[in-house]
């Protein structure tokens, strides 16, 4: 995509550097837009363990030209598989084949590395240290130095508990979903699940309490071990082994592995916006549409969502930069929405005594129109998603 009028000689000032404020703060550069992104830890830092980027979130990927660098190494699994709480298999999705959805998992600290490096060398200043406590509809910014500013754009990237996002009374709702997950990182090792299963991507249930067990390299191991939040030793960190132990007997090596091994645990969440924008303000990422993982999209969706926005303001065409706000989320919020409902939902089978989920979900798996409703953004082709001339490939 050429630098347009629309876009030259704009200037955005990008709160947050997670993976949405990273991809809005990188298109936006490479359209041509003068980008500052401020971050407010002393460097931009991964958070968590491993991650699933979904085929939306691949394709943003390319487009930013940052594909390669965030999928080397990668794990490609050929299948993702819920196990019930007697290790039977009760849902398959093959993935990664021609035809077939396309997802792979990767260590979250290499993705936003891959990130950075764009933003960079598109010619974003990353401002490490600075922390933004007013973004104001228009466009003026003040950062807890006092240092003031005043942008073309402001894109709020700052996560679930943003303040600048409140201060602008864009909430709508905002709900704990009542569980949660420890996530951390073990060596990869033979043994924690069969030989032909190792490298899966798979979900085992038991009670209320779910293990996910996930291969982001060769050589490591994320793990998911998913709790409701009252659940004293399924949320405690470190990890209560021989509770987990007795729930999924099958898995102890797996579960010994995690002893002593530094995890985080947190709270999911679910929000809505009255808007995604106010003035010349736009909200994106996890505090705008923050989901529970188990469809595996906030990545995605913040990636896509990111996307759209720098496309929808860089395009030639008639409209300032509130209409054009208007217009990106009138496209891009039915998706986001859609899968954050889907996510919402998939909670519930927690709440499922064993027999009955394992018949449910075996039900699920034939469905094709559970399968397809739930997969909508996994198999979208993001706004903007062409390559930029001049990005890398």
């Amino acid at each position: 995509m050429a630098i347009t009028p629309s876009a030259a000689g704009r200037r955005a000032e990008i709160v947050g550097g997670g993976i949405s404020g990273l991809t809005a703060a990188t298109a936006l550069a490479q359209r041509g837009w003068s980008v500052r992104l401020h971050e407010r830890n002393e460097r931009i830092r991964a958070f968590g363990a491993g991650i699933y980027v979904w085929g939306n979130g691949l394709r943003a990927l390319r487009a930013l030209g940052r594909y390669e660098q965030a999928v080397a190494g990668a794990h490609v699994g050929p299948v993702l598989e819920t196990r019930d709480h007697r290790d039977r298999p009760v849902e398959r999705l093959p993935i990664n084949d021609p035809g077939r959805p396309e997802v792979l998992t990767v260590l979250r600290e290499r993705l936003i590395g891959a990130l950075v490096d764009g933003a960079v060398e598109a010619g974003v200043e990353i401002a490490a240290g600075s922390e933004v406590v007013v973004a104001d509809p228009d466009g003026t910014i003040r950062t807890a130095s006092g240092e003031e500013a005043r942008a073309d754009l402001v894109v709020v990237a700052d996560g679930v508990n943003s303040r600048l996002r409140d201060r602008l009374g864009l909430l709508s709702s905002r709900a704990r979903v009542g569980q949660g997950a420890t996530r951390l990182t073990v060596p990869r090792a033979e043994g924690y699940v069969a030989a032909g299963d190792a490298d899966k991507y798979l979900e085992f249930f038991a009670g209320r309490r779910r293990v996910l067990y996930t291969p982001s390299s060769a050589d490591e191991l994320y793990v998911a071990l998913v709790a409701d939040e009252d659940d004293a030793a399924g949320r405690r960190v470190p990890v209560d082994v021989d509770a987990w132990v007795r729930s999924f007997p099958h898995l102890e090596r797996l579960l010994r592995a995690c002893a002593g091994v530094d995890g985080r645990w947190d709270a999911f969440e679910f929000l809505t916006l009255r808007a995604w924008s106010r003035g010349r303000v736009a909200v994106t990422g996890d505090a705008a549409h923050a989901q529970p993982p188990y469809l595996g999209q906030g990545g995605a969706c913040a990636m896509m969502g990111a996307l759209g926005l720098a496309d929808a303001l860089s395009r030639e065409g008639a409209g300032g930069i509130e209409e054009r706000l208007a217009a990106w989320e009138e496209r891009e919020r039915p998706l986001i929405e859609h899968t954050q409902q889907w996510s919402y939902r998939l909670r519930l089978l927690n709440r499922v005594p064993d027999a009955p989920r394992s018949s449910l979900l075996s039900l699920a798996g034939r469905c094709r129109t559970f399968g397809t409703s739930r997969l909508r953004a996994a198999m979208a082709v993001p706004t903007g998603a062409e390559p930029v001339a001049g990005s890398a490939a």
